[in-house]
């Protein structure tokens, strides 16, 4: 459903800037900042019913809904040292990972412990990036393995793709993986982006490289740079790409959601609705 309405947003965006759209005194077209939530806010995301997730400078975790008021903190801040990503594809099995730990929380979507995976114990030594699998499985490539593995909720092996040194000449290094719509892409932003099915079979590289707050909704990739925004779709020839909004440049993060537009800058979150 979402695929829709991100390329709505995008069109929006796009007539914003080629002049089929009036702007409003921010230079933002279609919208306008209606929310600001200032606080010392080192990363965040958003799920799909709008929830937000702030992490701040101390560590802490914590989760609003969607009207920004405060849902629920996550308690164990300082158990795993540094939280470094944050994944909120099903809102009610969220996964915190530590990856100088090589731990994986998973949590309920009152931020409340169900269950944690301490991937060394699977000798999984040095893994970059996680994600939630189609199946609600887990995602994680093991960088020592160059392999992708799929992990049950117990951290017990599913399944796992071939030695990627015997596939690639160079072994993708990605910050990101996205599982969506019958596809599970790795982001390496010097390389591209590596696309495999669920049973781990490679299917295509693509050389979108220096993409900042790289997404995947359905078969539509999102990006940006410190100028652009750029969006392409899986199996065309076509990269759309559009300048960032004054507004929303010198942003630390930018997430673009079907109703708004979250610009992370330095002293706090700005939410930018449609009109």
């Amino acid at each position: 459903m979402s695929a829709k309405f991100y390329y709505i947003t995008f069109l929006l965006l796009l007539a914003t800037h080629c002049g089929t759209a009036q702007l409003d005194s921010s230079g933002n077209g279609s919208f306008v900042l209606s929310k600001y939530i200032k606080a010392d806010i080192v990363d965040f995301t958003v799920d799909n019913l709008g929830n937000i997730y702030l992490i701040s400078k101390d560590n802490l975790l914590k989760k609003l809904d969607a009207n920004g008021d405060s849902a629920a903190v996550f308690n164990e801040v300082s158990r795993y040292g540094n939280i470094w990503s944050i994944d909120v594809t099903n809102p009610l099995k969220i996964l915190i990972y530590y990856k100088d730990f090589a731990t994986i929380v998973v949590v309920d979507r009152f931020l409340n412990i169900r269950t944690t995976i301490d991937l060394r114990s699977q000798n999984i030594l040095q893994a970059k990036a996680i994600g939630l699998g189609y199946d609600n499985n887990i995602w994680v490539y093991d960088e020592l393995d160059a392999k992708l593995k799929r992990l049950r909720d117990d951290g017990s092996l599913v399944d796992q793709t071939t030695d990627f040194r015997q596939i690639f000449d160079t072994v993708p290094d990605p910050s990101i993986i996205a599982d969506q719509s019958g596809l599970v892409y790795l982001y390496d932003i010097n390389r591209g982006v590596f696309a495999f099915d669920h049973y781990g079979g490679f299917k295509t590289t693509l050389p979108l490289t220096g993409w900042q707050d790289f997404t995947v909704i359905d078969k539509i990739l999102l990006g940006r740079d410190q100028s652009k925004f750029y969006r392409y779709q899986l199996g065309t020839l076509n990269l759309e790409e559009i300048p960032i909004p004054p507004a929303y440049l010198g942003a630390i993060k930018i997430k673009i959601t079907p109703g708004a537009i979250y610009v992370l800058k330095k002293k706090g979150l700005e939410i930018y609705s449609r009109r």
